[in-house]
């Protein structure tokens, strides 16, 4: 079989001769999932950890087959502008360089005009999201920021970022709005304005809100009330996008509780839209500024394994922080790159550009796959009851005629 890091695609015979070389613990799962059966929690964690050559190279292969039977040969992406509406919070993450507190040098709370140049700017060279995305409740926190958003005519964050919504949507832009955590009510106060909404799990443990962990100074990563958040999106039909983070101080076990604990929310509601497998990537001037990133390897692993466990979803891998690893990303199983934007930067990783597309599309090429836009909801959640708001759907189709977007692929 070829070297794992070569990342060439198998076929299904060789895929399952490599097989054949496994144990029973490690075969039996990987056949039972090239036969349509989804993993165990329990044939996850046996799996998310494998070394040897061949079991990995046999991991990748499968999920990559499972992509291609599910999903088909296109690999998509969300061509957006980013909106940091704030980069307030109340939050302290120990890896963040995105929050700030109000008398920062580069504190900043964008202005209307600001949002309406830069949704104007991102529609010209062809945009189609409009990522809203901010610290968590700053107001809580800090009592001039209360004074700003008294002088922008709010009494709350959520009821300004609703107001960035609508300016979007009339600059013909498509919101996706990752506030932080929220409550029933207010997301319920953004759903008539927004395509998908999104909150990344991060980790399911509350181990890491412990002191000297990577939560410990934030409040709002309480992973109970991030899984609430979730549930009540559910319980109001909102497309979802959440994810996990690797590389916080996690153990194999809580990545696999994590991603089991999203599919279960899925089951149960049928709302999350897509999966990240997010990689930490180190920053200066953090606490975990010399904290190993995740290897490759390990991000691979846990793409094919979420793959295996929820076959159907859809999956997302960031590729501007893995920049020398797209074609082995694709081989564990993925579907998406996220959005990539021609107009802003990653604010949340300003350290890391977005890829070119041209080189992201022969990438695809050479993996036997196609790249194409989509829709910031995806296609299959546009007209599911109780879903979007009718006028936004309306505008969505509209957008996605106009751009020749597929319904679906």
């Amino acid at each position: 079989m070829s070297s794992v890091l070569d990342a060439r695609p198998a076929d299904h015979s060789e895929t399952c001769t490599s097989l054949q070389r496994l144990s029973a613990p490690l075969r039996g799962p990987l056949e039972r999932a090239l036969d349509g059966i989804a993993l165990t929690d329990a044939e996850a964690l046996a799996l998310i950890d494998v070394e040897p050559p061949d079991a990995l190279g046999a991991l990748l292969a499968v999920a990559g087959h499972i992509r291609q039977r599910r999903k088909g040969s296109v690999i998509t992406y969300s061509p957006k502008v980013f909106l940091p509406v704030t980069n307030l919070c109340r939050d302290r993450c120990a890896y963040c360089t995105f929050r700030s507190d109000p008398d920062d040098a580069h504190a900043w709370t964008m202005l209307p005009e600001e949002i309406r140049d830069c949704c104007r700017g991102g529609r010209s060279v062809g945009c189609i999201e409009a990522l809203t995305c901010l610290g968590d409740k700053p107001e809580v926190a800090f009592r001039s920021y209360r004074h700003t958003l008294r002088a922008l005519g709010h009494a709350s964050t959520i009821s300004y970022v609703r107001q960035a919504c609508e300016i979007a949507i009339e600059e013909g832009l498509l919101p996706h709005t990752n506030a932080g955590l929220m409550t029933r009510a207010e997301m319920a106060m953004l759903k008539p304005v927004n395509a998908s909404m999104g909150l990344m799990l991060e980790n399911i443990s509350p181990r890491l809100r412990g002191k000297g962990e990577v939560h410990h100074y934030a409040p709002d990563k309480d992973p109970a009330l991030r899984l609430e958040m979730m549930r009540h999106a559910g319980e109001l039909a909102i497309p979802f996008t959440t994810g996990i983070l690797l590389g916080i101080g996690e153990t194999s076990a809580e990545v696999v509780g994590s991603l089991a604990a999203i599919r279960d929310l899925h089951r149960t509601y049928g709302h999350i839209q897509e999966i990240i497998i997010q990689n930490f990537r180190a920053k200066p001037s953090t606490p975990m500024a010399t904290r190993p990133e995740p290897a490759s390897l390990d991000v691979a692993r846990t793409i094919a394994v979420a793959r295996l466990m929820a076959p159907d979803m859809n999956l997302q891998a960031p590729p501007n922080l893995s920049p020398y690893d797209h074609r082995l990303l694709l081989t564990a199983g993925i579907n998406d790159w996220g959005g990539i934007s021609p107009l802003t930067r990653d604010y949340v990783n300003p350290e890391a550009p977005w890829p070119h597309l041209e080189a992201l599309r022969e990438t695809c090429r050479s993996q036997g796959l196609s790249l194409h836009a989509r829709l910031p909801v995806y296609a299959e959640y546009v007209n599911r009851p109780e879903g979007l708001d009718p006028a936004l759907r309306a505008a969505v189709n509209r957008r996605a005629n106009e751009i020749g977007v597929p319904a679906c692929y």
